[in-house]
């Protein structure tokens, strides 16, 4: 064996200390990130924020390279997103005969792109002194970057932490009312915040020893200082419980109440709508399931006429491309007289279908039916699934199929006879915070219609459920939802459960929609509420001060 000079021996082993070292740190820095996404729906274990967001605030803290306090920002949120999107791999699963080869690439494709929204608030977290104002920037910082995912392609915020407060329950209903006056980002700042300063003085303060953070690094705060951060955490959280306790219990409907509501869960595998398998087989289990629901429906309204209550419309929705055709639908009017038949008695039917627009474009749309069966109102999907309904230009294999589908053009109001005001949502759309109204026509109610069969029995349609949720809360307005194979739920205006038809069941839900409730600070405001906390919180920890 030929043994190297003394120079070049001396520079491999450092090479080879170094490079250890490095996927040592980049281990841990992915494990820390999945650890957090315990705390995300359905699991919603919040303690963990504690622990992981406090030891990469210490990293921050300790590092004066802003390369690697990149590295190590994009470290964590690839394994933040790779963990809480493992089930987008299921939509892959269904097709793998012929997207074998992608199998691996969802999930961790899409944590790859997610990940910089991380590495660059950590990034720029170190134009701030070490110490608690550089943990405050960088809360800022994350939940600006968090918020700028609208704009990656088609948009895909998903798994914003706000919707770790979106507790299943009483105890959830109180924690996401705050929603209504700053949003899910708003929420987003305040969980980051909290986890960074208490989960860091926590840490200190049980003089934890944290890998890859020098024993002799400098505390970033006093005892005093953290006996005052975790009174204040304590305080903060009393009085976001209180305020949304408060609002729950003080904010009523105002105006006219909703419709009779039946949403229909057909609960068709996804193997037999991509291989387009017993049409007429789906056709009629939707048809039959309509007429039960509607009858249901009228029954209802005898009752409420008996006791005096005014009169209210029935309508039915059918899960996103329930409608199991292309242009059947829009181009054979028996078809759509047979639907309105079976559901004698509703005013209005909603049906999520695959259209073609005059240009030969396919579109995901919902058909809004009048009692004849004639088309009342089209609304198309505006905002399409990045690399399954829609395609980046840049990319040079088809992925999506016939290239993707055409967009529409955005939040719309139906006004429908006799029915109240409505705003159709398809799918994934309900997922981006103040986007899901007509901000210069409000509806009276939302109307979602999905397909959540493509990510199986996962934390998927879970967390969609919650975001379905917090858009109730942060508009004020009531919403109901029919998916395909669930879940199938309706939410007031205050996010509070009215009905909810669970996962992988065939059958219909029946609800009585209440009214709305009075614009929200964010329904009027939007986005511009929570921006203007980050801008105010990262301006504040700029300014230069002789005691920190």
């Amino acid at each position: 064996m030929v043994k190297l000079p003394a120079f070049f021996q001396t520079a491999h082993d450092r090479l080879r200390r170094c490079w250890r070292q490095n996927w040592r740190f980049m281990g841990f820095m992915l494990g820390v990130g999945a650890l957090s996404a315990l705390a995300l729906p359905p699991l919603h274990f919040l303690p963990i924020l504690l622990l992981t967001f406090g030891i990469l605030g210490r990293i921050l803290n300790t590092t004066t390279s802003w390369k690697h306090a990149a590295w190590a920002g994009c470290l964590f949120g690839f394994g933040f997103y790779t963990a809480g999107l493992y089930w987008l791999v299921n939509a892959v699963l269904i097709r793998a005969d012929e997207f074998w080869w992608f199998v691996p690439f969802p999930s961790m494709g899409c944590a790859l792109i997610l990940a910089p929204m991380v590495g660059a608030p950590a990034a720029l977290s170190m134009l701030v002194p070490a110490g608690l104002r550089r943990l405050a920037f960088f809360a800022g910082a994350w939940t600006v970057f968090d918020m700028g995912r609208t704009f990656l392609f088609s948009g895909f915020t998903w798994n914003a932490l706000g919707s770790c407060l979106a507790i299943p329950g009483p105890i959830g209903d109180m924690l996401i009312q705050p929603a209504a006056w700053v949003g899910e980002d708003g929420m987003t700042l305040a969980l980051v915040l909290a986890s960074l300063l208490c989960g860091n003085a926590l840490l200190e303060g049980l003089r934890i020893r944290i890998p890859f953070v020098p024993e002799s690094a400098t505390p970033s705060c006093t005892s005093t200082t953290r006996r005052r951060i975790y009174i204040g955490c304590a305080a903060t959280c009393v009085v976001w419980l209180g305020a949304g306790t408060a609002r729950f219990y003080t904010v009523h409907p105002q105006g006219e109440a909703g419709p009779l509501a039946v949403m229909v869960q057909g609960n068709v595998p996804e193997t037999e709508k991509v291989g387009r398998l017993r049409p007429r087989d789906i056709f009629l289990r939707y048809l039959r399931l309509t007429a039960q629901g509607v009858q249901q429906a009228r029954q209802l309204q005898v009752q409420q006429a008996a006791s005096g209550a005014p009169y209210r419309p029935i309508v039915f929705l059918w899960p996103e491309t329930s409608f199991p055709g292309y242009d059947l639908l829009q181009d054979t009017p028996k078809a759509r007289e047979i639907i309105m038949d079976w559901a004698l008695g509703a005013d209005a039917g909603f049906i999520g279908a695959l259209r073609q627009d005059d240009n030969g474009r396919y579109r995901n749309s919902v058909l809004a039916l009048a009692p004849d069966g004639a088309v009342s109102a089209v609304y198309d999907k505006a905002r399409l699934v990045p690399f399954g309904e829609y395609q980046p230009s840049f990319i040079p294999l088809q992925i999506v199929p016939q290239g993707g589908l055409a967009a529409g053009p955005g939040p719309q109001t139906w006004h429908l006879a006799n029915i109240p005001p409505v705003g159709p949502l398809i799918c994934y759309e309900v997922i981006f915070s103040g986007d899901v109204a007509n901000p210069h026509d409000r509806p009276r109610w939302l109307a979602n219609v999905t397909n959540d069969g493509w990510f199986g029995n996962s934390a998927g349609p879970r967390q969609h459920l919650e975001s379905v949720r917090l858009r109730a809360v942060e508009e004020g307005l009531p919403i109901v939802r029919a998916a395909n194979t669930g879940i199938s739920a309706a939410f007031d205006g205050r996010g509070h459960l009215l009905a909810k038809l669970g996962w992988d069941k065939i059958g219909i839900l029946l609800t009585a929609v209440p009214a709305a409730l009075p614009r929200t600070l964010f329904g009027h405001y939007g986005q511009a509420v929570p921006l203007l906390l980050c801008a105010v919180l990262m301006v504040g920890t700029c300014i230069r001060r002789n005691k920190v």
